[in-house]
């Protein structure tokens, strides 16, 4: 049973070891001003108003790795259109899931800052906050912009169309389960005004701050309250890494345990560091390519430069997640079990639910494909590849199902991005040891497990074609 009685009202920094917190705050000072004397949103905006896929289309946008299906034999025999248009495709894919992730940083930017504008003391990190909240509106729309006209621009209408819409897709596939991510730009904060659910806000409410946090009232986000006084219902951002790892019922409760505690509202700088760095994981390699291009003096593509000013923005944004997590939190009285509940369970569940894994046809993506099948099947049978549904099937056996050269190419990006984050991990103390140790994510690199898991997702994905017909 959760002990919710073992709690301490949270204090000013002051409180605490005077040195440490200067420091902390004396660096987020210096984040504040650099990133506000920067101009890296701005030539985003630039890009992003000037961009013309037609003038991008011939060359590469990174270096070849970073393409759908790299690695598979579908690649290896694919002509060099088509190579340039699964690597396109892949910078869309990407930065359309990005842009989701960065949904989940405006909702949650601004119930945290909340907090910490209740709580005193923190006026700088609130402003800090505050511009990465409009930063990230900017990025977002970039990120839309490019990959809209991308994909209109390679797959047509086939790229938006419902599941069970396009070719060789019949309604009984689309309730199969199947999510098309791959092509999705729902970036949106979900909401319902049906009587279940205002009765599940009132019992989130009477539960959060009645029970478990009462006595954290005084640190209810000042973002919440105006929602409160608007008759909102609590918001829950249900797309991106964070909104993937519950169901939207559970993400409000979430976001009302995030608005209520000042250690829960830093909890969630971890998770946002996670998104930072499985960002990071491949978009630096953009940024590699665009210095090659740039010291050879070569054509820079739109794109490329978009994920080089991106990455130099997020450094500021990963400075603040880094920040908190470690060190802010620190300023607070030790979490109690309940706290400890809802943090190590959010880990936990982003762990199982975007990093178990390897996928065999998306480079730099930590789960397997089980939810892309239907994506990708579109793609086979887009204008890309015009495959008919059983020639798809097949390249996508062969792709996910056997082992080829894209798979390793995956697992380094796996290494790479567990041991960064076991590195981060392993200094916070009330992390549970699967969470501090990354153990879920070190478990999904293996490809013998990760072709296991395709196949069985195969199956049913074939499986669920066949009945529809």
């Amino acid at each position: 049973m959760v002990d919710s009685t073992q709690v301490r009202v949270a204090t000013a920094p002051t409180d605490k070891s005077h040195e440490k917190v200067k420091k902390h705050i004396k660096i987020t000072e210096i984040n504040y001003r650099r990133n506000t004397d920067s101009d890296y949103t701005e030539k985003i905006q630039k890009l992003d108003k000037n961009f013309s896929y037609d003038r991008d289309s011939q060359h590469y946008w990174s270096n070849p790795e970073l393409s759908l299906f790299y690695g598979t034999p579908l690649y290896e025999q694919a002509s060099s259109a088509q190579k340039l248009a699964l690597n396109h495709l892949y910078w869309a894919t990407q930065y359309n899931q990005t842009a989701a992730t960065e949904a989940n940083t405006v909702l949650y930017n601004q119930v945290t800052g909340g907090v910490f504008a209740a709580v005193g003391g923190y006026g700088t990190l609130c402003q800090e906050l505050d511009l990465e909240t409009d930063q990230e509106r900017h990025h977002i729309h970039a990120f839309h912009t490019i990959s809209y006209k991308t994909k209109k621009a390679l797959l047509g209408q086939a790229a938006f169309n419902a599941p069970g819409k396009s070719k060789g897709i019949k309604n009984g596939a689309a309730k199969s389960g199947q999510k098309s991510q791959l092509f999705s730009f729902d970036g949106r904060f979900d909401g319902h005004s049906e009587s279940i659910a205002e009765f599940r806000d009132s019992t989130f409410r009477f539960i959060t701050n009645k029970v478990m946090l009462k006595h954290q009232a005084n640190y209810y986000s000042h973002y919440l309250q105006q929602l409160d006084q608007k008759g909102e219902l609590i918001p829950a951002q249900t797309t991106g890494l964070l909104g993937q790892i519950a169901p939207r019922s559970f993400l409000q409760f979430f976001t009302l345990n995030c608005g209520s505690s000042p250690f829960l509202a830093c909890m969630f700088y971890l998770t946002r560091f996670m998104a930072n760095m499985l960002l990071k994981n491949y978009e630096y390699d953009y940024v590699q390519y665009h210095r090659e291009l740039e010291k050879k003096g070569e054509f820079i593509p739109a794109a490329t430069a978009v994920s080089l000013n991106h990455l130099l923005d997020e450094s500021f944004h990963t400075t603040t997640s880094q920040l908190i997590a470690l060190e802010v939190y620190r300023d607070f009285p030790n979490p109690t079990a309940y706290e400890k509940l809802v943090a190590n369970t959010t880990i936990y569940r982003a762990q199982k639910v975007g990093l178990s894994g390897l996928s065999g046809a998306i480079p730099g993506i930590c789960r397997s494909d089980d939810a892309f099948m239907m994506p990708l099947y579109k793609l086979l049978q887009s204008p890309v590849f015009d495959l008919s549904a059983p020639e798809a099937l097949q390249w996508m056996e062969t792709g996910l199902c056997q082992e080829h050269q894209g798979f390793h190419v995956n697992l380094q990006y796996h290494q790479r991005l567990l041991a960064e984050l076991q590195r981060m991990f392993e200094g916070i103390d009330y992390l549970w040891g699967v969470n501090r140790e990354m153990q879920l994510m070190a478990s999904g690199g293996s490809v013998n497990t990760a072709i296991a898991q395709n196949s069985k997702a195969f199956a049913r994905f074939s499986r669920s074609l066949a009945q529809s017909d």
